[in-house]
């Protein structure tokens, strides 16, 4: 083979190499446009309360407090509170989700009879992943940090202060802020094994400005 034929067939190997290494990365960057499109379409308040259930039992409940309607017009959506923003926490998240899909297919909770009672199991899933992430999703909005206790209540900072000293998290105290508590031996909000948790809410005048 002449030298030129090499440098021809080398010419076309390296042009055919490029334009799959092209072709490669426009797919890459088109698979993760979908993919991330996709993850951000399930993850609209309105994809979420698609099921019935949902729906018709704690998304009612959830108009009807602080996080859906209040004087600042700040709006926390069923994602904002039960899905992780960063990439990795969200996919795992979401990956944990497909058993909830698998339950919506069998019809486990579809009226308000089964889903009443699963609230309390329900309930507790969320508030055991809640604890163990320290209240990771509440932090987005309601970061400590920046708290100014020289506007808040005289109740609420001294139970905030106390809780931190304790290493309490945001959902030890604050159950029940968005949906229905559940009825547990007759005791709204009982914990199993242990007392009734006190619940907050953040438009609430301490005792002492009643």
């Amino acid at each position: 083979m002449s030298d030129q034929n090499k440098k021809g067939l080398w010419g076309r190997m390296r042009g055919a190499g490029l334009g799959l290494i092209a072709l490669v990365f426009v797919a890459g960057i088109l698979f993760w446009g979908a993919f991330n499109t996709a993850m951000e379409w399930t993850n609209r308040e309105e994809f979420c309360i698609s099921c019935h259930e949902m729906k018709e039992n704690v998304y009612k409940e959830y108009r009807n407090t602080i996080h859906y309607s209040n004087r600042s017009g700040v709006r926390a959506t069923c994602p904002d509170c039960h899905v992780p923003k960063e990439w990795t926490h969200k996919i795992i998240r979401k990956i944990q989700a497909s058993n909830e899909v698998w339950h919506k297919l069998l019809g486990t909770i579809d009226t308000p009879e089964k889903f009443n009672a699963k609230r309390l199991e329900l309930a507790q899933h969320e508030w055991e992943r809640m604890r163990k992430t320290d209240s990771r999703e509440c932090r987005n909005c309601h970061n400590y940090q920046y708290f100014d206790y020289s506007i808040q209540g005289r109740r609420s900072t001294r139970m905030h202060q106390e809780g931190f000293e304790n290493g309490k998290t945001c959902i030890d105290c604050h159950k029940g802020i968005a949906h229905q508590l559940p009825a547990v031996d007759q005791e709204i909000g009982a914990d199993k094994g242990g007392a009734a948790p006190e619940v907050f809410h953040p438009d609430a005048k301490p005792a002492e400005q009643q």
